[in-house]
């Protein structure tokens, strides 16, 4: 199935290539199955506006491709980001389920496909299906920890270039390194990684650029090269 956006649409979840382990990918087939009959399947462009902070939840978003960025603005302006959704993951869910307004901003980072299901159908869908049940338990235990791990390292950080790094060593875990270091790939600007370490572009420019003359990271493009690790862990007290 084709897309205007550049991507090839995946409509059935039962048979998806691109599956994992996460969330309702990993559901067994009956469920599975209950989930395709209730999802609307649709691709958007960069930019796109999913739900906006303060809105009534209509229901959840399951991304199966591209990226999303969840934002919270203050009244000044400021943008803080929250989280960079990766596929396998579902956008509203905490909203849905107690039925209180969307307390973030989703705004698509590239073409992505996501799957859509209208709130009442959603909860029919939990109360039907335990496995269904525990894994959005799951995903919210996971969304609450990622919230403490962000508010401890904006609250205990003490510099610009110390919260940097720690956002570099959470890029980096899990990630193998060759002769060169740690190679990953940051498809974000310098001003998103600004909004999500609360500072501003010209701080983030100017951060990058001493770690590049101490060799410690290099970001070229989309490609992120730590090529000191143990000098950013010095930096974060690890």
């Amino acid at each position: 199935m084709g897309s205007p956006y550049g991507l090839e649409l995946v409509d059935n979840c039962v048979y998806c290539k691109l599956r994992t382990d996460s969330f309702f990918c990993g559901l067994p087939k009956e469920s599975l199955d209950a989930f395709e009959k209730l999802k609307f399947t649709a691709a958007y462009p960069a930019g796109a506006v999913l739900f906006v902070e303060g809105q009534a939840p209509r229901g959840i978003y399951m991304l199966c491709k591209g990226r999303v960025k969840l934002s919270t603005t203050s009244a000044d302006g400021k943008t803080l980001i929250l989280k960079i959704v990766q596929p396998g993951e579902v956008l509203g869910l905490h909203a849905t389920v107690s039925n209180t307004p969307y307390e973030i901003t989703a705004e698509t980072g590239q073409p992505c496909q996501l799957n859509f299901i209208k709130r009442e159908d959603f909860l029919r869908f939990l109360q039907s299906h335990g496995d269904a049940c525990l894994k959005a338990a799951q995903h919210l235990s996971r969304d609450c920890q990622s919230a403490y791990q962000q508010i401890r390292s904006l609250g205990l950080s003490h510099s610009a270039p110390e919260r940097l790094a720690r956002l570099l060593l959470e890029w980096s875990h899990g990630e193998g390194a060759d002769e060169g270091g740690t190679r990953i790939k940051v498809a974000l600007t310098h001003e998103e990684i600004a909004q999500i370490i609360g500072t501003s572009r010209e701080t983030v420019t100017r951060t990058l650029a001493d770690f590049r003359k101490k060799q410690i990271a290099v970001l070229k493009g989309s490609t992120l090269m730590i090529r000191n690790k143990p000098a950013l862990e010095r930096l974060v007290g690890a």
